[in-house]
């Protein structure tokens, strides 16, 4: 009502000759404010009588053009059939080739019932009777070639434990495939192909942090081993971190169809540039594909493809740790929102000790990308290139600090001093190594544990008959803490009437008492 009341004041005014016109006449230069004035705040209601009637129609066109028109009036049938000949074709022709499909072969021992194990079997049908059979088990995925050169990434689970692994490309030549790099904690590995000095066709690396949810992207693979198969689809969402596939939780997630044989293949955008690997899809029960797929990004395939060309796996380390601000840690801490790391530990002489970097203080940034919670954290640090520096943008006691740091890799400190113990204890068997932050990093450890730690078991060895796995770190030994690899031979050395023990395994603590 105010619009339509100021538009009556208006006109009467023109009517009135207070604009230079003749009384009784709205001026044009009038009708054309009251378009601009009512189309800013959305009010159209104008004394229609008043006005010419191409002028009307003029009102009225413009009307169904603003920005406030319904979504229903913007919808239109595409205008001619040139519009309905938009294809993905000519960026599947381009993108296609350099996606192959993987076959791998490896023997595995088939066991037989546990009855053939009872003496009772054995003297009548011997020893070889029900012993372990060995069968071919083949399987299939996809991979990506990324180097001219034959250099495909494809997935850790595609190619793991594999006693062949062969590639086919599009036009259905096969090559055998050579492991180069293989790497669990990311689910990501690097095969090599030789082509007679042929340039093969690939795909260049394009920035995953580029991309944004709605992108439109293309997944292609070899799903079911049907052959080679395009879908398309938008990013879902970036910086799924909650999923926990690899040790570097940090997916792409798009509602491309994934399904099984898809995995190691090409997630790209409309450039043709590959932005992510696609690596697991969410499904009930095992039903396929329900639109929730994820794909490493781009940004962690370049580490690892840096990893196989150089021959070192390390990647930059923080030296610091913390955990994911919730939104009662915000509210404590007088955050508006939810989002960055509080730090809880800063390693002493670290990268982050170096920069500055304090307990309590809450990392809302990497070079001004935001983080959600502590796995982007280590993920944006992982995938920046060693050797440079980073900025953090940090929130000490409400004052916003820039923080700049070394990419360096974590320390070897102290040494590993890897050692297999021998002798007349229930260790007898077991390999062990010092913990120290570049270890603890390769294992998918806290950067800040410490300790020895069981890295292999001998088979029959007393170690084993104690149940030691690979990955207990040894905490005591007849209550002397246990710091050092020399530390627990020492306390090894000597004869005891029994053994007390106290070990880590993941969370808990295990303690028992052996008789010597």
């Amino acid at each position: 009502m105010q619009g339509h009341d100021r538009e009556s004041r208006l006109f009467r005014r023109a009517r009135q000759g207070q604009y230079g016109e003749k009384p009784g006449r709205d001026p044009p230069h009038m009708a054309r404010k009251l378009c601009r004035d009512n189309a800013a705040n959305g009010t159209y209601i104008v004394a229609m009588n008043r006005i010419k009637p191409f002028l009307a129609a003029l009102i009225l066109l413009v009307a169904a053009l603003a920005p406030g028109a319904s979504s229903a009036q913007q919808r239109a049938v595409p205008p001619d059939a040139q519009t309905l000949r938009y294809s993905f074709a000519p960026l599947v022709k381009e993108a296609a080739p350099a996606v192959v499909n993987i076959f791998t072969r490896k023997v595995v021992q088939q066991r037989m019932s546990p009855l053939f194990n009872d003496p009772f079997f054995r003297r009548f049908f011997g020893d070889s009777f029900g012993a372990p059979r060995e069968r071919v088990q083949n399987s299939l995925g996809s991979g990506v070639i990324v180097r001219p050169d034959g250099l495909i990434v494809t997935n850790h689970h595609v190619i793991d434990g594999a006693d062949e692994i062969r590639v086919v490309l599009s036009d259905r030549r096969e090559f055998p495939a050579k492991l180069v790099y293989d790497e669990e904690r990311t689910d990501l590995a690097v095969l090599k192909v030789e082509a007679n000095g042929e340039a093969l066709p690939h795909l260049e690396l394009g920035d995953s942090d580029r991309v944004e949810v709605g992108d439109l992207v293309l997944a292609i693979g070899n799903p079911f081993g049907v052959g080679q198969t395009v879908t398309s689809g938008i990013v879902s969402a970036v910086a799924r971190t909650q999923v926990g596939i690899t040790d570097y939780s940090f997916f792409i997630q798009t509602d491309a169809a994934i399904n099984p044989g898809n995995s190691g293949g090409a997630l790209i955008t409309l450039d043709g540039r590959l932005v992510g690997v696609n690596t697991a899809i969410y499904s009930r029960n095992n039903a396929g594909s329900v639109g929730i797929g994820f794909a490493v990004p781009s940004n962690m395939v370049r580490t690892v493809i840096l990893a196989a060309e150089t021959g070192s796996a390390a990647r930059p380390w923080i030296g610091a740790g913390g955990q994911s601000v919730t939104a009662d840690l915000a509210s404590a801490l007088g955050l508006p929102r939810p989002v960055g790391v509080l730090i809880g530990e800063v390693y002493p002489g670290g990268p982050a000790d170096r920069a500055g970097l304090r307990q309590g203080d809450v990392v809302t940034h990497v070079n001004g990308i935001e983080l959600q919670d502590a796995q982007a954290l280590r993920y944006r640090i992982a995938t920046q290139p060693m050797g440079g520096t980073a900025e953090l943008t940090v929130l000490r006691k409400g004052r916003a600090l820039k923080l700049t740091f070394d990419l360096q890799p974590p320390p070897e400190t102290p040494p590993r001093d890897e050692t297999v113990l021998e002798g007349t204890h229930p260790f007898a068997g077991a390999r062990v190594a010092n913990l120290n932050p570049a270890y603890a990093e390769e294992l998918g450890l806290d950067g800040f544990a410490t300790g020895v730690i069981v890295s292999g078991v001998a088979r029959g060895s007393p170690a084993e008959r104690l149940s030691l796995r690979a990955g207990d770190i040894v905490l005591q030994v007849n209550g002397r803490k246990i710091g050092l690899v020399r530390e627990l031979q020492q306390a090894l050395s000597g004869r005891a009437q029994q053994w007390q023990l106290s070990i880590r395994r993941g969370d808990r603590v295990l303690e028992t008492t052996v008789q010597g």
